[in-house]
């Protein structure tokens, strides 16, 4: 079970209202710090923020020597911080003082990247998370805590993911409540029109066709690949790539999209962003005489596609079976399976158009083709 951003924003004002911790789970680049963002100012809370991956035993509070009366940060609710027993970290000060200016303003301690942080680390801020304290220091009332992980293998649904994470204490589990966080595409595009990222609506137009790809997890690979926190980063390059000449976009877009997305998908999208103003479509592959380079020349997505959009009725005639089974057979086997799926689950009525077709003339171009639809999807059981 998962939930998502919109929902996350919901669910985890829910979780501090009972005075519980959230811990946010969900993959790296998912959103985690930006929904904590945009909860913090939904509550009108002030936001502080720790890496705990970045932090090491001892950075939230140490043993010091005896300090001059300077170094003291007096307090009127809390005491003395900065005392001869222990210096502080600086965002533990800054929370304070800031609890002590603002005593009626909620504020939001956000511990980031917690199971990565390594097991010392974790232990010292076990107090925090579980007792609200760290040696003799309280947090104040106002101070409500939500930490956030990436998923490890023991975690339910997560078996396949290798994060380099410390598992995390059975107390913290059992302390907090966990919330697992997934991605929705709609949602994200809608997020980032409202944030002002993608003006030009490419990536919106790109990852509205192909929804799947603004998240993909794949245990094998362990390079990059996208994330919504990449497809961000994307966005503004191509805001960049888009003001050089059209000669310069073509010679970099691919890098610097696979930079981001990993070669398969930044090859992909690099493609579309420069096929822009010159769309393949059925039309070009029946009429034109460059429509096979064309296609050839286009990405897997778009072949399928422009394949998808070409489904119909007009199949069951010889001549455009004769010329849609030669594109269908420069498509992927992947590629060729998705489209004969598409054809078996929406258009079983064009199936039995050309059925009754191909016994009138059993030798014919629809013949073929509907013969051919029926080894690709024998092929696809078969995986």
């Amino acid at each position: 079970m998962a939930l998502t951003y919109q929902q996350l924003l919901t669910a985890v004002p829910v979780v501090l209202d009972a005075g519980n911790v959230p811990n946010i789970v969900g993959d790296a680049g998912i959103g985690k710090s930006a929904l904590v963002r945009e909860i913090a100012a939904n509550l009108n809370a002030a936001l502080f923020t720790t890496v705990v991956s970045l932090s090491e035993k001892g950075d939230l509070a140490i043993p010091v020597p005896p300090l001059t009366s300077e170094s003291f940060v007096e307090t009127k609710n809390y005491g003395r911080l900065a005392n001869v027993q222990f210096g502080y970290s600086e965002t533990l000060i800054s929370i304070i003082k800031y609890a002590e200016v603002h005593p009626n303003q909620s504020i939001i301690w956000f511990l980031d990247e917690f199971n990565r942080g390594t097991q010392a680390v974790q232990s010292e801020l076990m107090n925090l998370v579980l007792q609200r304290k760290i040696n003799s220091l309280r947090l104040p009332s106002t101070v409500q805590i939500i930490i956030a992980e990436n998923p490890d293998s023991t975690m339910t649904g997560f078996n396949d993911r290798e994060y380099g994470v410390a598992t995390g204490d059975a107390a913290i589990k059992d302390r907090t409540v966990r919330l697992v966080m997934t991605s929705s595409t709609a949602e994200w595009l809608k997020w980032a029109k409202t944030v002002g990222i993608n003006d030009n609506d490419l990536v919106s137009a790109y990852l509205t066709q192909y929804p799947e790809q603004l998240l993909v997890i794949d245990p094998n690979n362990e390079d990059l690949a996208p994330t919504p926190r990449a497809w961000e980063r994307v966005s503004r390059n191509l805001d960049q790539l888009q003001a050089l000449d059209q000669k310069t976009q073509k010679e970099l877009a691919a890098d610097i999209f696979s930079g981001d997305l990993g070669d398969e998908v930044g090859v992909a999208f690099a493609q579309f962003v420069l096929a822009q103003g010159q769309e393949l479509t059925v039309e070009i592959l029946k009429d034109a005489k460059d429509g096979k380079e064309q296609f050839e020349n286009a990405d897997e997505a778009t072949k399928i596609q422009v394949l998808r959009s070409w489904l119909s009725p007009k199949l069951a005639s010889e001549e455009e079976a004769a010329l849609f089974i030669k594109y269908l057979q420069l498509v992927s086997e992947d590629g060729q399976y998705a489209i004969v799926q598409t054809v078996g689950e929406d258009f079983v009525d064009l199936l039995q158009v050309m059925y009754e077709q191909a016994i009138k003339h059993p030798q014919g171009p629809v013949a073929q083709l509907y013969q051919y639809f029926a080894e690709v999807a024998t092929r696809g059981d078969n995986r």
